[in-house]
């Protein structure tokens, strides 16, 4: 079972990783300080479920760090 936990762990680590690069840039960097960036923009679709996709696999590994580091599977 412990195996299977870090096998999870390692695999939503790296799709995490992945999902997080593939999402679009939201601000302008430095030059949305002087209010030029877009306040109210809407999501597609697509970025929509990107989004709830990257929640699910984050919420995923974090159980897996939780149950890893407390000692609860073993």
């Amino acid at each position: 079972m412990l195996s299977f936990i870090w096998a999870i762990q390692v695999i939503s680590a790296v799709l995490l990783i992945g999902l997080i690069l593939i999402h679009s840039p939201k601000g302008d960097g430095l030059a949305g300080i002087g209010g030029s960036a877009q306040m109210f923009s809407s999501q597609k679709g697509a970025e929509k479920n990107l989004n709830k996709l990257t929640t699910i696999v984050a919420i995923v590994f974090v159980v897996c760090v939780f149950l890893l580091g407390f000692g609860i599977v073993k």
